[in-house]
C-alpha cells in the first residue's frame, strides 16, 4: 500500500504547468462529473474431487464492487478513480477458501475479504493516456495478463503505464507493474515487471498483436498473434498465436533468475451460423521431460479459468506441458440468451509418470456447459448456470475425477 500511495502522489507531476479551469472567485472544483458504477454478484458454487479424502465444498458468496470516477481539479483530461471490492460468505464456511482453514472440504478460492480494488490517477492528452495506481488490467484475450474476473475477489494491478493510439489502427502500451492483489487475498505482492503490447488492425479480417511480458524473477514471454473476422456466409473468427519464454531479464531482490526455455501456440477457428455457434481449438504449452534442460510454459498472471477447462485442473501447467484439443457447440439469440458446451481432450507435451511408475501422456478429458441470459423484467441483471466435469487421466496428480457447478446472478449499475 505504501508503494501504491507513493505512485499516486507522483502523478500530479504529469500535470505541472497545466491550467486549472477555475477562477480565484469560484475556487477550485476538486471533483466534477462524478460517475458511480457497481456490481453485486451472488453465487453458489459446488466442488467435488472424487475419493480425495475430504468433503465436497459448497460456497455461498457475494461480490460487491463499487467504483467512483471523477474529473480532478478542473484539469481537462485528468481523472481520479477509487474502487472498493468485497466478498461475503455470510458465515457459511463449508469450503476451503485457502484462507479460512477449512481443509476438510474441497477448495473454492473465494475467501471472505475486502480490498481497495482501484486507486488511480489518469491523464489523457489527445490520443495519449497516462496512468498511475491500482486498477484492473486485461490485455488481449487474458491468456497472459488478466484479472481472473471469474473469481469473486478479482485481481487488481499496481501499475504506471502509457498508452498511445496516435497512428491510425495502431495501439501501443508500455506498463511497469510493481504489485498486484486479489483472488486469494488482499496482500500486495511485489513484482517489478514490464508489459509491452502493440496491436495493429490491418483490416477487419486481420489484426496483428505483438507483446513482450517481462515478469520479474519468473521469465520473459514474447509472442505474436493474428486474429480476424471473415464473413463467408457464416461469420467466421480465427486466432493463430505463437510465443516463447526465455530467462528473466528483470529480478526482484535477491531471488535469483530462474532458467526458462519454452514455447506456446494456439490455433482457433469459430463460426456463427444464424446463432449456431461452433468452434475448434488446439492449444499447446510446451513441457519438459526433466533431462532436456527446458521448463514448462507457464502463464502465472493469466485469467486461467478461461482456458483448458472450467474445472481448473490446469491453472498451473503440468511439468510435461499441456496439449488441449477441444471443440465447442452452442446457440445464441436475443431473448434466448446463450448456451455453450465444450469438450476437451488433454495430453502432455512430454510423457509423465503414472502412480505405477510407467510413462504416459494421458491427462484426462473434460466436458463443460454453460447457460447465461438476462433475467426478464430486471434491467442489467443476468443469470448463469454452469457445469464442469473433469474425467481423470493416468498421470500422477491427474487421476481423480472433478465435478463443479455454479448458479449465479450478476447485477451491474
Amino acid at each position: 500500500m505504501k508503494r501504491l500511495l507513493l505512485s499516486m502522489a507522483a502523478v500530479p507531476l504529469m500535470v505541472g504547468g497545466l491550467s486549472v479551469s477555475a477562477s480565484a472567485n469560484d475556487g477550485i472544483n476538486i471533483l466534477n462529473n462524478v460517475k458511480v458504477k457497481g456490481e453485486i454478484r451472488p453465487r453458489y458454487e459446488y466442488a467435488d474431487v472424487k475419493d480425495n479424502g475430504v468433503d465436497a465444498g459448497n460456497a455461498f458468496t457475494a461480490r460487491t464492487h463499487l467504483v467512483v470516477t471523477g474529473g480532478l481539479l478542473g484539469v481537462d483530461g485528468l481523472t481520479a478513480t477509487v474502487g472498493l471490492q468485497g466478498v461475503n460468505n455470510f458465515g457459511y464456511t463449508n469450503y476451503n477458501s485457502t484462507q479460512n482453514g477449512e481443509t476438510t472440504y474441497d477448495k473454492i478460492v473465494d475467501p471472505q475479504a475486502a480490498m481497495l480494488s482501484e486507486a488511480s490517477l489518469d491523464y489523457t492528452l489527445g490520443k495519449t493516456a497516462l496512468h498511475a495506481g491500482r486498477s484492473h488490467v486485461n490485455l488481449d484475450n487474458q491468456r497472459f495478463i488478466g484479472t481472473v474476473g471469474w473469481r469473486q475477489m478479482e485481481r487488481s494491478y499496481d501499475t504506471v503505464y502509457a498508452a498511445n493510439s496516435s497512428i491510425k489502427n495502431l495501439s501501443l502500451l508500455a506498463a511497469y507493474v510493481y504489485g498486484f492483489a486479489g483472488v486469494k487475498g488482499t496482500t500486495t505482492a511485489d513484482t517489478n515487471s514490464v508489459l509491452l503490447h502493440a496491436n495493429y488492425k490491418v483490416m477487419k479480417e486481420l489484426s496483428v498483436t505483438g507483446y513482450g511480458y517481462l515478469l520479474s524473477s519468473i521469465h520473459d514471454t514474447y509472442g505474436l498473434a493474428l486474429t480476424g473476422k471473415v464473413d463467408a456466409g457464416a461469420k467466421l473468427s480465427y486466432r493463430a498465436e505463437y510465443a516463447i519464454q526465455k530467462d528473466a531479464t528483470l529480478e526482484t531482490g535477491s531471488a535469483g533468475k530462474p532458467k526458462a526455455d519454452a514455447y506456446y501456440y494456439n490455433l482457433d477457428l469459430g463460426a456463427n451460423i444464424s446463432g449456431i455457434l461452433a468452434g475448434v481449438n488446439y492449444e499447446v504449452l510446451s513441457g519438459t521431460n526433466g533431462t532436456d534442460g527446458n521448463t514448462a510454459f507457464s502463464t502465472p498472471l493469466a485469467t486461467g479459468h478461461k482456458f483448458n477447462g472450467w474445472a481448473d485442473k490446469f491453472l498451473a501447467t503440468p511439468t510435461g506441458g499441456l496439449q488441449d484439443a477441444n471443440i465447442r457447440l452452442g446457440y445464441k439469440a436475443k431473448g434466448f440468451g446463450k448456451v455453450l458446451a465444450v469438450y476437451h481432450n488433454f495430453t502432455a507435451d512430454k510423457d509423465m509418470a503414472t502412480p505405477t511408475g510407467t510413462a504416459t501422456d494421458d491427462l484426462g478429458s473434460e466436458f463443460d456447459a454453460v447457460y447465461v441470459n438476462a433475467i426478464p423484467g430486471f434491467k442489467n441483471l443476468k443469470g448463469l448456470v454452469k457445469y464442469a466435469y473433469y474425467m481423470s487421466g493416468d498421470v500422477t496428480g491427474y487421476t481423480k475425477d472433478v465435478t463443479k457447478g455454479w448458479v449465479q446472478l450478476d447485477y451491474k449499475f
